[in-house]
């Protein structure tokens, strides 16, 4: 169907091995002062914190850590930032580290422009300005939040995720140097590979897909499922590090512009409920929404087995999009992941509150066949 489309991407994104040092030479060129630098107490601990800061250094930006993000993000952290980026008249925010440093400086960068509480933001284009500026800096191959308009903070008091989607959030500078991503654990890498996975999947088959988002998620899926497994295996590949940075990367701008779907409106309750990591949610019920959505997207789906490496040329959709669902089962065994909620202690208790939640999330819209509670508690079970 023709119809205008908005697309939203960084101003600025800079991708492969070496992409910080010219960064740096970026950075030279910016008027910037003193930066609020977002992370993590895992990346200062293991040193990556101070050797990005280091190749930094020549932009003779100076630099306030602030390390205490939680791997969900809170209100709390989110407070606690932009306290300090107050205290200290820091012009610019500079994130290091996965989703969660990257959505929290997107939350600290709209409050230091907007004002309010964060709460405030929840929903759709909530805000009027332009975020602080922020230079996102990735280190796994995941959320791509440093490409999104997406950002998402956990209200602990009410055990929800609260998914804002706002183009003022979206940074100045993204980057993504697979150099900083070498090393990283396993188990970190399958979670946050199949949360990347999971983006291009839903972006390809959600209600809001286009020309443009469709070629970005299936070459990501394609990217993803070659390359997977070997970063699992050997983190030290810079090849397949690379490839799943690309991966991510262009899932983000697919499911930034296009939308999501169910899996990740179920997996959101499940970070607000257990603090779940977010990848892990995502990889678990990924098979099982998508075997929902059959009927809705059976074309598409078999053409994500098709993506993924199925032979599917002798096959009917019906059965092509069987087989997606069954090369997801086996990425996602391949990779470690946990093989049922049931092993992460959810209590099927708990499925009711959480099922009514995820119908009201912003990503459910974009699901491409409508859920009822009793379906949404069906797949819940079906996950455990």
């Amino acid at each position: 169907m023709l119809q205008s489309r908005r697309i939203y991407l960084p101003p600025l994104s800079l991708i492969g091995p070496g992409s910080l040092k010219d960064l740096a030479e970026e950075l030279k060129a910016l008027p910037y002062k003193k930066a609020l630098f977002v992370t993590d107490k895992v990346l200062v601990k293991i040193g990556v914190a101070q050797q990005v800061m280091d190749t930094l250094a020549s932009s003779n930006i100076e630099m306030v850590v602030f390390d205490n993000v939680q791997p969900n993000p809170t209100v709390k952290n989110v407070n606690n930032g932009l306290k300090l980026l107050k205290e200290q008249n820091c012009d610019v925010i500079i994130t290091l580290g996965g989703g969660s440093p990257q959505d929290c400086g997107k939350a600290i960068g709209i409050l230091a422009t907007n004002g309010g509480e964060i709460n405030d933001y929840d929903g759709i284009h909530k805000s009027k300005k332009a975020s602080l500026p922020i230079i996102a800096i990735n280190t796994t191959a995941g959320t791509a939040s440093e490409v999104t308009i997406n950002y998402v903070i956990t209200d602990v008091e009410r055990h929800i995720k609260m998914v804002m989607v706002d183009k003022n959030c979206l940074v100045s500078i993204a980057v993504n140097d697979p150099e900083l991503m070498l090393g990283k654990p396993a188990s970190l890498t399958a979670a946050t590979g199949m949360d990347a996975l999971t983006h291009a999947i839903e972006s390809y088959v959600c209600n809001g897909a286009f020309h443009w988002s469709d070629a970005l998620a299936l070459q990501a899926i394609k990217l993803i499922a070659s390359s997977l497994e070997e970063a699992v295996n050997n983190g030290s590949n810079l090849e397949a590090r690379s490839k799943m940075a690309w991966g991510q990367f262009i899932a983000g701008q697919s499911f930034s512009n296009a939308g999501l779907g169910f899996v990740h409106s179920l997996a959101h309750q499940l970070g607000g409920m257990y603090d779940l990591p977010h990848g892990v949610a995502n990889a678990i019920l990924l098979p099982h929404v998508e075997r929902f959505n059959i009927p809705a997207c059976t074309h598409k789906l078999k053409k994500v087995a098709r993506a993924m490496g199925v032979e599917v040329s002798d096959k009917n959709d019906l059965e092509g999009a069987n087989e997606a669902i069954k090369a997801i089962e086996k990425l996602s065994k391949a990779v470690g992941i946990p093989s049922g909620l049931k092993e992460l202690g959810v209590k099927e208790s708990d499925f009711e509150l959480m099922a009514q939640h995820a119908l009201e999330d912003v990503c459910t819209g974009g699901n491409p066949r409508t859920v009822n509670l009793e379906e949404a508690l069906a797949i819940y079970k079906a996950a455990m």
